[in-house]
């Protein structure tokens, strides 16, 4: 996987790789140490809390599914991850892939236990249903981009920790991956240390892997978008007023606050009908 800094990272050459290369890319150190130590206190504190909400049972493979947590909505818990996820470095690099005006669909934390189980490689949202392609527009590729993932690393991300597999170069062939492709023995791995993250084209095959550790595997995950396209979380809906009122001009921009529709277009002649032809 190629790999950059924030000095190094050359917005041209990481869009390239990911439409046409492996898919992925890494930033390293691209985070304080004080951002990253504050994220991850406030991801463990909210999902030891939210685990009393977890149905404890054995999964359909035995697996514990307590042991892999989701919290969603982290822009209403703390200043620290508008500023994760309004990184310079990141926001030039997807105005590049994405366009100058793209939006974030989702920013969630992923935390997995010691123990807990891997997934089943898939692809993200808009394409994360493509089993079912008859659902989608006819011809539809990956030539052009309608996603890109960021996973920011709270935790180390080794292979013994489950650092996410993904395939390289199958964000070329829009498919959802199936039983026959074999995934084990084309995967690569996403490893990094905290404050690191990895930037990659959501329609590359990948998944968590089983953390086989003896420590959590937390991350950030954020789902940027094109303007236009329907984003994953509403999430201006679930945060305060107060964080609406004072969101930088790129939070803003993210929140899709600066892109109007779906709007009412006939507002001032709602109701009246009488005249009209």
């Amino acid at each position: 996987m190629k790999t950059f800094t924030a000095d190094s990272a050359d917005p041209d050459a990481i869009r390239e790789e990911l439409l046409h290369g492996k898919g992925a890319v890494r930033f390293t150190g691209l985070f304080p140490a004080d951002d990253i130590a504050q994220a991850r206190a406030i991801i463990m504190d909210h999902s030891e809390r939210d685990a009393a909400k977890v149905t404890h049972f054995q999964g359909r493979a035995g697996d514990r599914i307590d042991l892999q947590r989701r919290v969603w909505n982290l822009l209403a818990k703390g200043d620290v991850f508008a500023r994760l996820a309004a990184h310079p470095t990141l926001m030039a690099v997807l105005r590049r892939f994405l366009g100058s005006e793209f939006i974030m669909g989702s920013i969630a934390a992923n935390r997995i236990l010691p123990g807990g189980p891997g997934q089943e490689p898939h692809i993200d949202y808009p394409y994360w249903d493509f089993h079912q392609p008859g659902t989608h527009p006819t011809g539809l590729n990956a030539s052009f981009p309608m996603n890109a993932q960021v996973t920011i690393l709270l935790d180390p991300f080794t292979e013994a920790s489950g650092a996410t597999a993904y395939a390289p170069g199958t964000q070329r062939d829009l498919r959802y991956p199936g039983p026959n492709d074999d995934f084990d023995a084309r995967a690569e791995r996403m490893l990094g240390d905290p404050g690191d993250a990895v930037l990659f084209f959501g329609a590359c095959w990948h998944c968590a892997m089983p953390n086989r550790s003896n420590h959590d595997r937390n991350a950030v995950l954020i789902q940027y978008l094109p303007k236009w396209v329907k984003p994953m979380e509403d999430m201006p809906a679930a945060l305060p007023q107060t964080v609406l009122d004072s969101a930088s001009p790129d939070l803003r921009q993210l929140l899709g606050l600066n892109f109007p529709y779906p709007e009412i277009l006939d507002t001032a002649e709602a109701g009246n009908t009488e005249g009209r032809a």
